[in-house]
């Protein structure tokens, strides 16, 4: 019988995965314990969900903070930490009731004061906080339950804002902790949520404990994505940061890890081949991989340059350098594949397999003149440095002077908030990803501005954009919405701000033995879930 390659490769990497854990790792890392999960989630290196848009400083705050409202798995937002809430005839007030139980994990209640000290902060990041902060007459505690937000005009998004899943997150604080300015980090690490973060040890590096918060009250209702009762069915939660990929695996088969949150595409057939793993989709709507470039700086502050990169890219053969075919789909709209914004508009640059001659075209009339374009590459993020190797290449190939600056999380996340030129430790381009969910949350989603200086990393500028994009939570209806994306749309890949390199789905690896991993896009929760027997 013919063996597959595929078949071989499941075998040849399920054997060398087995066998290549280092045994030092072996002999520092004690049997798993039944009721405590040990999860690979990546560095974890700032803490407060309010200075950075990281994903795993958001899977940390969903873990220890608690929110006013959460989207339950229909991406519908349910009331939280808010036990009663109201709206004045006139749309202009909420009013918000605290639930009883709510207590902060150094032992003291949280009060209204707290929440209002959060949402204040968090509304000086976010375009939807920044967006409710500018429209609100005032935002105070009238006791030490109840908490109000009075608008100067209605809002009928303010509840959606709220609840939003994309980082940074309305995590509520203690107050002393969000009187902080939003550019100090908060590093307490004191929230109220399900799980307290244990400081003595944490091994910054090495791995975090979170301990199950014993005094945590979960709502009554059943656990329905980030919604609904947040119940801890384990003792304790391990953070593990193990940066080799084939090591993490290697724990994983050998049960000294429970979870790996982004296995390599590579590995998947040794994942696959294992009867004790499964791999399983959390975000079903997938992935959105994109570049931004830097539009101040040559040669992308000239829009054809950037419009070059419509053209240049063969989305199947980015997604190609990472993972199999069956995961990845083409996208061509700026509002995602799978959101009640996805649309058409304005996608005539798109071509399978891409059009070099075009963007060589579209180069030439920038008056590209051989400046250098430096490529930030994540050597710690294997998937976004594969496709910042590719784009190398395929710019030298039109005669574009690419080059990769190579750096894990904390150095490019630093050099990427450089707005000044590659001479001046500036960069051109980088690659990152999010959840297609986060693709529609037009009011608290950075990614999605066009703002200029103001704005999120790459500072592309368009007045007529931002002018269609204040109308969103003035609208009323979804229609009325939808007729603004496709305007917003036309415009963004007219100015070429970000450039989409394709869609996946990306299945987190699990033993068998974990279950009830909730499945909702965007972040990562650690409650819910229990380890049955083997």
């Amino acid at each position: 019988m013919a063996i597959s390659r595929r078949e071989m490769i499941k075998a040849g990497l399920a054997a060398g995965a087995a066998i290549s854990i280092p045994s030092v790792l072996r002999a520092q890392t004690a049997p798993t314990d039944a009721r405590t999960v040990r999860m690979v989630m990546g560095d974890l290196s700032t803490f407060d969900p309010i200075v950075t848009t990281a994903t795993m400083t958001g899977n940390h705050g969903l873990a220890i903070y608690d929110m006013l409202f959460s989207l339950d798995s229909k991406l519908i937002p349910q009331p939280q930490m808010v036990g009663k809430w109201a709206v004045s005839d006139d749309k202009k007030t909420y009013t918000f009731e605290l639930r009883d139980g709510l207590g902060w994990h150094d032992g003291t209640p949280v009060t209204a004061k707290d929440c209002v000290a959060s949402i204040c902060r968090w509304g000086e990041v976010p375009s939807g906080g920044k967006l409710i902060v500018e429209r609100a007459s005032d935002i105070s505690a009238q006791d030490d339950k109840t908490l109000i937000i009075s608008l100067r005009e209605p809002m009928g998004l303010l509840i959606e804002i709220l609840a939003g899943a994309v980082t940074p997150v309305l995590y509520i604080m203690r107050e002393k902790d969000a009187n902080l300015a939003a550019t100090e980090q908060v590093t307490a690490n004191i929230g109220s949520g399900p799980f307290k973060f244990n400081h003595a040890l944490a091994k910054p590096g090495a791995s975090f404990t979170y301990d199950r918060n014993e005094k945590y009250v979960p709502r009554h209702e059943p656990t329905d994505g980030f919604a609904g009762g947040k119940v801890v069915n384990v003792d304790r939660v391990i953070w593990e940061n193990i940066t080799d990929q084939q090591t993490a695996v290697a724990a994983l088969q050998s049960g000294e890890v429970d979870f790996h949150l982004l296995p390599p595409a590579d590995l998947y057939p040794a994942i696959e081949s294992d009867t004790n793993l499964a791999l399983q989709v959390l975000n079903k709507a997938g992935d959105v991989y994109f570049m931004r470039m830097n539009c101040l700086q040559k040669p992308f502050d000239n829009v054809k340059a950037r419009q070059a990169m419509l053209h240049l890219i063969d989305q199947e053969a980015f997604m190609r350098t990472s993972f199999p075919p069956e995961y990845t789909r083409t996208i061509t709209s700026f509002f995602g594949n799978q959101t009640p914004y996805t649309n058409d508009e304005n996608t005539g640059w798109y071509k399978k397999g891409g059009d070099p001659e075009k963007a060589k075209q579209l180069f030439k009339e920038a008056g590209y003149a051989g400046e250098k374009v430096v490529i930030l590459q994540r050597t710690d993020w294997a998937e976004a440095g594969n496709c910042a190797q590719l784009l190398a290449v395929t710019l030298r190939k039109i005669g574009v002077n690419a080059e990769l600056a190579p750096g894990d999380s904390a150095s490019n996340g630093a050099r990427r908030r450089n707005k000044g030129s590659v001479e001046n430790d500036g960069w051109s381009i980088f690659i990152t990803s999010e959840s297609d969910y986060e693709r529609s949350t037009t009011l608290s989603n950075p990614t999605l501005t066009a703002n200029g200086e103001q704005g999120w990393w790459g500072w592309p500028q368009s007045d007529e954009y931002e002018a269609l994009r204040a109308k969103w939570a003035d609208v009323e209806t979804l229609e009325e919405r939808q007729a603004l994306a496709r305007e917003m749309q036309r415009i963004q890949w007219d100015i070429a701000g970000t450039v989409l390199l394709g869609s996946v789905l990306s299945p987190i690896a699990r033993r068998k033995t974990l279950t009830g991993l909730i499945e909702m896009p965007s972040l990562t929760a650690m409650w819910n879930m229990q380890k049955v027997p083997a």
